[in-house]
């Protein structure tokens, strides 16, 4: 498998536009146009605050637990051809994934701004399990946007949401899953301009919300870093990590994106086949166009309507990718593919019996495609890969798939 890339410095985007290349950018509507750009400013100014990073450093360890671990997966590594596979296993923070590390990022943020009402999106409902976590902990009011699709999959969390106070709003436009999720939470942000936050779960949307997830997410990258070497005295060969919209997936790459002899790795999900009609790899089979404020990657017809996505994850389950992953695909930095549905099954179960942990339906489509890729593996190859959610939130799609009653 050949990795070939342009020499650029990765870390110096977006641009001033919020620009990754051609991809990115801020095309909303212009009511719209202020409130992104008060929230860069406060970001910048955020950034540079002694005080905001040392509240962001107190909540990272004394509240979501980090640094997660990097957990040397020995049973699975003598399967892949006695290669070593490390596990990055931020399902183990507080909330059981990868998100509350940007929910708290940018909560923090909203409360710099004096905002008492935050509106959210949720797919696999675990960006609004950790929204509605951190506004609890802040007493902040907290809405979540969740496709009627995805309440009924995702039952424990929207639960436990609904446990921690938040308001879930239901939405049964569209496929009612998390692009329809993510049009009402910004519809709701414009009506409400006075005392509301809009916290986007991924890398995506207008400028700077790309920016900012990625910087939030970044920490897990930047621990990696620090622990593989501790623990290999070298950086990995290859990272890898499943991609919905990104989030967890640019929180892993990007501090290696400049390390060019690291391999990077990102699994779509690819449903019932990306040769059907019933998948949600956008950048697979996608076309670059407009969604959610920004120029990506998205799943559209001829005239540029969104197809509607399908993955038997909620969080993968989404027609657009974030812009930053469309430019590190042009660019050749990151090599993209994809798993299917029956895959990550497969790959949920060996997890299971192999290591004892059970993985969320997102990350067992990155060990789908490790399973696939183990030919490319020696006894000298080191991987990680981001464990990036649990699989509690699962268990009924999941018992449904293979057939068993709970």
């Amino acid at each position: 498998m050949k990795f070939k890339t342009k020499k650029i410095n990765f870390h110096k985007f977006p641009d001033e536009f919020g620009r990754f290349g051609k991809f990115g950018g801020r095309f909303v509507a212009e009511t719209l146009m202020p409130l992104l750009l008060e929230v860069e400013k406060e970001y910048e100014k955020a950034k540079k605050s002694k005080t905001f990073k040392n509240q962001l450093n107190y909540y990272f360890k004394n509240y979501i637990g980090r640094p997660s671990p990097l957990y040397f997966a020995e049973r699975l590594s003598k399967k892949l051809n006695n290669s070593k596979i490390y596990f990055k296993r931020d399902e183990l923070n507080h909330t059981g994934a990868h998100k509350i590390n940007n929910c708290i990022g940018q909560i923090l943020l909203a409360k710099r701004m004096g905002k008492k009402r935050i509106v959210a999106e949720t797919g696999a409902g675990q960006h609004g399990l950790a929204t509605a976590t951190v506004c609890a902990l802040f007493d902040l009011k907290c809405i979540v946007y969740m496709g009627a699709t995805d309440i009924e999959r995702q039952a424990p969390n929207v639960f436990k949401m609904k446990l921690l106070g938040a308001d879930i709003k239901p939405v049964k436009s569209g496929t009612a899953t998390l692009k329809d999720a993510m049009n009402e939470a910004l519809r709701d942000w414009v009506s409400n301009v006075s005392d509301t936050f809009y916290v986007i779960g991924t890398v995506a949307g207008p400028h700077p919300y790309p920016m900012m997830v990625r910087d939030f997410q970044s920490i897990i990258g930047k621990e990696t870093k620090q622990q593989i070497i501790k623990a290999e005295n070298r950086l990995p060969d290859v990272l890898l990590a499943c991609i919905g919209g990104g989030s967890n997936a640019l929180g892993l790459f990007y501090p290696f994106l400049n390390e060019t002899k690291v391999k990077i790795i990102g699994v779509e999900a690819a449903g019932k086949g990306i040769n059907t009609k019933e998948h949600a790899a956008s950048l697979s089979k996608g076309k670059p166009g407009f969604l959610h404020g920004n120029y990506t990657y998205l799943l559209q017809d001829n005239d540029g309507q969104i197809l509607d996505a399908h993955s038997i994850s909620a969080g993968l389950d989404y027609p657009g990718i974030g812009p930053e992953h469309s430019w590190l695909k042009e660019t050749g930095r990151v090599k993209y593919f994809s798993s299917k549905d029956s895959e990550a099954l497969d790959a949920f179960k060996l997890c299971c019996n192999l290591e004892g942990i059970i993985p969320a339906l997102e990350p067992s489509h990155a060990l789908a495609f490790l399973l696939k890729y183990k030919k490319n593996l020696t006894k000298n190859t080191i991987v990680v890969m981001n464990m990036c959610g649990r699989g509690d939130k699962d268990i009924f799609a999941i018992s449904k798939n293979l057939g068993v009653d709970l």
